[in-house]
């Protein structure tokens, strides 16, 4: 399995954007990678470890708990990052 975090806000537009890039991304993996990816969302307004931390930098994603990138988000680059990450494709 593979976890992608997204760290957010609300009423952030890109936010918005990233979120709609993760969904569009996994959406379009092939089937069997995307159903070992794992979509988390959390909010830096609903915890204030992830605020002090993130405040500045969001959105913010996250695969396995590294960091991926921050403020944009490149479909591309997400996507290669996803299929790098999956451990039975890696091995195919």
């Amino acid at each position: 399995m593979t976890t992608l975090t997204l760290i957010a806000k609300p009423d952030c537009h890109l936010c918005d954007v990233a979120e709609q890039i993760v969904e569009t991304v996994v959406a379009e993996l092939p089937d069997d990678v995307a159903d070992r990816v794992v979509v988390e969302r959390a909010s830096i307004a609903e915890d204030a470890a992830l605020y002090e931390q993130w405040w500045e930098k969001i959105p913010v994603v996250l695969i396995d708990g590294e960091l991926h990138t921050h403020w944009r988000v490149s479909a591309d680059r997400l996507r290669a990052a996803l299929l790098a990450a999956d451990p039975e494709g890696a091995s195919a």
